[in-house]
């Protein structure tokens, strides 16, 4: 009944995914449900019935930053059409702007952002030129949003990049602000830019608080996300099915609003 895209994946390579997910699952003491092969990706998703994945990687080091794109960039295109991918960017790269035209050139259609596990505010002084870039040749970024354990991508580190960067897109995983998510919708709501996810959310929301965070950003802005391979597609999609919406907005978040932001 439903297309879906599913907005928010990570991936690997092969031969690093099962250490790489480790990795991110030691860094928010969790135990990943999936592996972060593209492939695991591709067949989990189709038993859940999704339609297209929006997939990305974090590069924590300037030198990872290239690789990670051609990989992104090679991996959707081997997908047979089911892939968009984001790029990857680094604050500390000593040329930025050729790492956007690279990201450009390889047909990657933003930019995956990760604060917390990168190490800098949002709001740093050295981000602010990927915003800059970004905004001028129109690329979209999704950037990590909320930790109580860190003060570098709370809400009050991403209103100050949504009221500089005006004609910038900016996506916010986890509803603006993972465990601080009514913090978040508070802050964060009403930027004409500003999309959100419900990735790494669902699981952790009261009865009735998604629904009211979606009504907040409104759902036109808000966008269907797993998290992958933190969790497993089908189980999170249920997750989205037992709140209680409209079929017109569960259209709109499974996959209207991001198809038309994505140009899909």
């Amino acid at each position: 009944m439903y297309k879906i895209l599913d907005a928010h994946c990570h991936i690997f390579p092969d031969k690093v995914a099962h250490r790489a997910a480790d990795a991110i699952g030691k860094f928010y003491d969790a135990k990943m449900c999936m592996d972060g092969r593209a492939d695991t990706l591709i067949e989990e998703g189709a038993l859940a019935g999704f339609t297209h994945y929006l997939v990305h990687s974090v590069a924590t080091t300037p030198k990872q930053v290239s690789r990670i794109n051609h990989f992104i960039a090679e991996t959707v295109a081997q997908s047979g059409g089911k892939m968009t991918g984001f790029g990857a960017m680094h604050p500390e790269s000593e040329d930025m702007k050729a790492d956007i035209e690279e990201l450009i050139s390889l047909g990657l259609k933003g930019v995956k952002l990760h604060p917390d596990i990168q190490g800098y505010k949002s709001d740093d002084y050295r981000m602010l030129k990927i915003y800059e870039l970004c905004e001028k040749y129109s690329l979209p970024v999704l950037i990590h949003c909320g930790d109580f354990r860190y003060d570098n991508s709370n809400p009050n580190r991403i209103a100050p990049i949504l009221d500089i960067y005006e004609n910038l897109t900016v996506i916010g995983a986890h509803f603006g602000g993972y465990s601080v998510w009514e913090q978040a919708s508070e802050k964060l709501a009403g930027y004409k830019n500003f999309y959100v996810d419900t990735s790494s959310s669902l699981f952790a929301l009261k009865k009735g608080e998604a629904e009211k965070i979606i009504g907040i950003y409104g759902d036109d802005r808000v966008l269907f996300g797993t998290d992958y391979p933190m969790w497993n597609p089908k189980e999170e999609l249920d997750r989205f099915f037992a709140l209680d919406l409209k079929e017109e907005q569960r259209r709109k978040i499974l996959w209207e609003n991001g198809a038309k932001l994505l140009n899909i």
